[in-house]
């Protein structure tokens, strides 16, 4: 049987690592791709490099987002804590998701993979425009268009396996297949040398929230319960 290849977005977070997983249980080579942004989550670039050993490569990008700035990830303005944000909140990225997924598609047809994996999800997320199923169909067909593979007619897949899972059939599904949240980090704001995690921001309460729903203990390491 010819071995399968695929790129996994691999952030450093919950669902990363799973969809990470889940990419292994089918049988992939995983390449894995992470990005130094300017995030100012310095730490979730480590819990990327633990998550990634084992993979068949693991690679992280430069790119500097924050260069053009306008976002609270990026340091323009400081991350709400303890509030549920209307509308898109300002941790959003601008065209984050969209530029990821070009380096993973130029990677993808470099490391001849037949599949992009990445963790978006559209039912307990921050209301992030990018992370909408209307988006990854959207990519779908613009890879098809874009690409040799997919003007040859071997299309780059790109898969969004945790699309419409709520966090708690996230970590159900990623605990199955024997996922160590230990080694993630999720939190928008991390706190100290350590990097623990906030307690506070959307990501966290959502994390926290999802953990207490399936029933699985919580390993993160927050720096206030």
């Amino acid at each position: 049987m010819d071995t399968k290849h695929a790129v996994v977005l691999l952030s450093g977070g919950l669902d990363s690592a799973t969809i990470l997983a889940v990419a292994k249980s089918e049988d992939y080579l995983c390449h894995c791709l992470s990005f130094d942004y300017g995030q100012r989550n310095r730490h979730e670039l480590e819990a990327a490099k633990r998550l990634a050993a084992g993979a068949a490569s693991h690679t992280i990008m430069p790119i500097h987002l924050d260069h053009f700035g306008g976002s609270a990830l990026t340091g323009d303005g400081e991350v709400p804590k303890n509030t549920e944000t209307k509308g898109i909140p300002v941790t959003y990225v601008p065209a984050r998701n969209t530029i990821f997924l070009s380096y993973a598609l130029a990677l993808a047809e470099i490391r001849n993979a037949e599949a992009v994996f990445i963790g978006v999800n559209s039912v307990d997320y921050s209301g992030y425009p990018d992370c909408r199923p209307e988006f990854i169909a959207a990519y779908q067909k613009m890879a098809n268009l874009a690409t040799k593979r997919g003007v040859e007619g071997d299309t780059v897949t790109i898969r969004a396996p945790l699309q419409n899972l709520t966090k708690s059939g996230i970590i159900a599904w990623g605990t199955s297949l024997g996922v160590d949240y230990s080694l993630t980090l999720t939190c928008y704001d991390p706190v100290g040398a350590e990097g623990l995690a906030c307690g506070g921001c959307d990501s966290c309460r959502l994390r926290r929230q999802g953990f207490l729903e399936a029933g699985v203990d919580d390993p993160t390491r927050y720096a206030k319960k």
